[in-house]
């Protein structure tokens, strides 16, 4: 089975085709450009290289959320045409999970982080027993604080990762008392590949979706949403 995924769900922008057995390739870029400006022309070299033909892909994996508003429109727009042209199914892989499985097999408590603006983090805790990913806290929002308090809680050594993490960092530092370390540059931001494996294990419990039901999950709702709300409107 050959699985195209996307990431644009922060600031990186990231796309693989990949085996169970053999990243094929991916293109992943954290510099300054917008992700309608970057996505498909990253595809197009992607199949370039490869040799890909479109058509002979299985499934479309895409990080469905948390994550930037206007990233997640961007790759959930992606997958869904391709989806719709191809006649493939989607497999919508939360963004967290996403970011965790670049620390396949590690079996510390693997704290994501994505900064939500406004002392929120969008995160959760994962660890890795006999392979597989176990779901500690299903991810959210919520203040930095509070994932902090949790993850401490667990009494056990903790690995964070995220562009929350260089915004947070005094916090974390300041805030933990059980052992904790940071991943390394390598494996600390979203990275398609890793959507791409997470979404293996969604094809194989038979969560996947079509392309017309697919939607990104936000978790929260947009400034621009919370500024009608507090003068009483509604986005139309």
């Amino acid at each position: 089975m050959k699985i195209l995924a996307f990431d644009s769900s922060g600031l990186v922008a990231s796309v693989a085709v990949l085996t169970e057995d053999q990243m094929i390739a991916e293109y992943t870029v954290n510099y300054k450009k917008t992700h309608s400006q970057t996505l498909l022309p990253m595809l197009d070299e992607v199949a370039k290289m490869t040799e890909l033909d479109l058509a002979g892909i299985d499934a479309i994996a895409v990080a469905a959320g948390p994550g930037s508003f206007t990233g997640l429109r961007i790759g959930s727009a992606t997958a869904k045409g391709l989806g719709l042209a191809l006649g493939k199914p989607l497999v919508a892989v939360p963004t967290l999970e996403g970011l965790a499985c670049n620390l396949f097999g590690c079996e510390y408590v693997i704290c994501p982080m994505m900064d939500a603006r406004r002392k929120q983090v969008y995160t959760g805790l994962y660890t890795f027993r006999h392979g597989k990913m176990e779901i500690l806290k299903e991810q959210t929002a919520c203040p930095v604080e509070e994932i902090l308090a949790e993850a401490d809680g667990l009494g056990q050594k903790v690995v964070f990762l995220g562009d929350g993490v260089p915004v947070y960092r005094s916090i974390i530092e300041e805030k933990m008392q059980s052992p904790f370390t940071f991943a390394p540059a390598h494996m600390n931001r979203q990275r398609a590949g890793a959507v791409g494996m997470r979404a293996f294990d969604y094809i194989r419990e038979g969560k996947t979706q079509t392309a017309a039901e697919h939607a990104p999950v936000y978790l929260r709702k947009s400034q621009a949403e919370r500024e009608l709300l507090a003068k009483g409107k509604t986005l139309e």
